[in-house]
């Protein structure tokens, strides 16, 4: 679906631009009417262990019982590039700028072919994870931080974004309670920060953590504390979109 990024004010309450303000984040996608654009867009962001799906899970009840039509997009989900880049990444022999170049395929396909056409019918659309983590990776790993800004010049300001912030400490009890294991990704092992996964993982997840923060300071969106119960993070995201909805 259907450059450098507009300065939001560095505080943490959700930008949420009117219908009449709708943006790209830089030269976006031509053809595209934003004033047609009636639904909502909000992102929920943070890594793997921090609920983020749970909440997402859990939004989509809550608003479909409330009458809300929803679509829910995320990382790796297009049909044009997903498979190949689950593939290519149990190798893991890309390089930086494949990899990168990978996951902008896989965001600008499921944004010119779900997330426009759900927000041209009234959808609200729940990403689970949007550009911020794309780009935050990139920067972590050494990328040019005006290229990759002009790389997701084509999307979608969303109208809500909420971080699901975590420790790596408690990442790592998270990770290990669902899976066992570590992901070598989500543990920066590319990076060579480490050669003992679960030092790399805490040293990697501390630098994702410093990024996101950093990107806060410019994007203004809400960094919520998600060392709290899953009900209490919930009751945080509701209130807020709540408030979204009414206007």
């Amino acid at each position: 679906m259907n450059s450098l990024f507009k300065q939001k004010r560095a505080d943490h309450n959700i930008v949420v631009p009117s219908l009449s303000q709708r943006r790209f984040y830089g030269h976006g996608l031509p053809g595209v009417k934003l004033e047609a654009l009636s639904g909502k867009l909000i992102a929920v962001e943070g890594a793997d262990g921090s609920g983020r799906s749970t909440q997402i899970t859990r939004l989509v009840e809550w608003l479909e019982g409330n009458g809300h039509a929803t679509v829910q997009v995320g990382l790796k989900r297009s049909t044009l590039v997903s498979e190949e880049l689950n593939k290519a990444q149990q190798g893991n022999i890309l390089s930086r700028i494949t990899i990168s170049l990978f996951y902008a395929t896989d965001f600008a396909d499921q944004l010119e072919n779900i997330i426009l056409p759900a927000l041209r019918s009234g959808f609200m659309v729940l990403a689970d994870r949007y550009i911020y983590t794309l780009m935050v990776r990139d920067m972590v790993r050494g990328m040019d931080e005006a290229w990759v800004k002009n790389l997701y010049g084509i999307a979608l300001e969303p109208d809500a974004v909420f971080y699901l912030n975590v420790s790596p400490e408690e990442l790592v009890k998270r990770n290990f309670a669902k899976n066992h294991s570590l992901d070598y990704w989500e543990s920066g092992m590319d990076l060579g920060l480490s050669r003992d996964m679960f030092d790399s993982f805490l040293k990697y997840q501390a630098l994702m953590e410093h990024q996101f923060k950093r990107l806060q300071a410019t994007y203004g969106f809400k960094i919520v504390d998600a060392h709290q119960s899953a009900d209490a993070v919930n009751e945080v995201l509701r209130n807020e979109i709540e408030s979204l909805l009414v206007r």
